[in-house]
């Protein structure tokens, strides 16, 4: 799908604008019926990784949390990540950052997890050119778009911030997406269709976040995993601006653009 002018906008879309936000897979489901490119903002952890992975030359594959991961990897040729705490040295790949820098490469990782990775999956069957953004390659993202013509009123951008879930299994808005989304909208603030009236009030958000890894370190997200003792996965998501590389999602899988 794509390209705003196919189909009339509901107001639910934010038209008129060149680059719009929203939160989470019905967000994105939204959205995806009329912007031009998508970006899927899961910094803790599921873009983070992939942008970690696919830095290393693999090819990562988007699937929903849940038991038919390794079937989806074995009808791929890949691997399937697991839980943080069911690694092994022979199965060292996980949602986590810091394991996935250290893991051997391989060709083709399955990357499950309930949010950033469900979204994308669901964005991608959309045929949207879906784009994974975290603090490390938010700039580069956002140049990237910038570069292939996006954000316009015609071919807007809409950043999703996948969120957690609540036990119920509501959205819970997390603090590092809401940061990771706003970091890509600071370089889509100058594109030729505006920031949509979301995108700018997110935006603002980095403005009242005078140190941006303080705050993702010390947002409920962050705290989680820390006492859960990961750590190290927080440290390599806050590393704001490291990276150039860009996510896109084609054929099934991430790899750089």
């Amino acid at each position: 799908m794509g390209g705003g002018g196919r189909f009339p906008e509901s107001v639910y879309t934010q038209p008129g604008s060149g680059a719009r936000f929203d939160w989470g897979l019905a967000g994105a489901a939204e959205l995806s019926k009329v912007c031009a490119a998508l970006v899927v903002v899961d910094v803790l952890s599921f873009t983070t990784s992939v942008e970690v992975a696919v830095a290393r030359g693999m090819r990562v594959h988007p699937f929903p949390w849940g038991a038919q991961a390794g079937t989806y990897a074995a009808r791929v040729g890949g691997v399937a990540a697991v839980g943080r705490r069911a690694v092994t040295p022979e199965h060292p790949w996980s949602l986590s950052p810091a394991a996935l820098r250290t893991a051997p490469v391989v060709p083709d990782l399955v990357l499950p997890s309930p949010n950033g990775s469900a979204i994308s999956a669901a964005a991608s069957a959309t045929g949207v050119p879906v784009v994974a953004a975290c603090l490390r390659n938010a700039a580069a993202v956002g140049r990237w778009l910038i570069s292939q013509g996006y954000g316009s009123v015609e071919a807007p951008v809409g950043v999703v911030a996948a969120g957690e879930r609540w036990p119920d299994e509501t959205i819970r808005p997390g603090v590092e997406d809401q940061l990771g989304a706003a970091a890509v909208l600071d370089v889509l603030a100058t594109v030729p269709g505006g920031l949509s009236v979301e995108a700018a009030l997110a935006l603002a958000t980095l403005a009242s976040v005078p140190d941006l890894p303080a705050a993702v370190r010390g947002c409920v997200s962050g705290r989680e995993l820390t006492a859960r003792g990961f750590g190290d996965d927080v440290e390599i998501a806050v590393q704001v601006g490291v990276s150039d590389v860009v996510p896109v999602l084609r054929n099934g899988a991430f790899t750089a653009a």
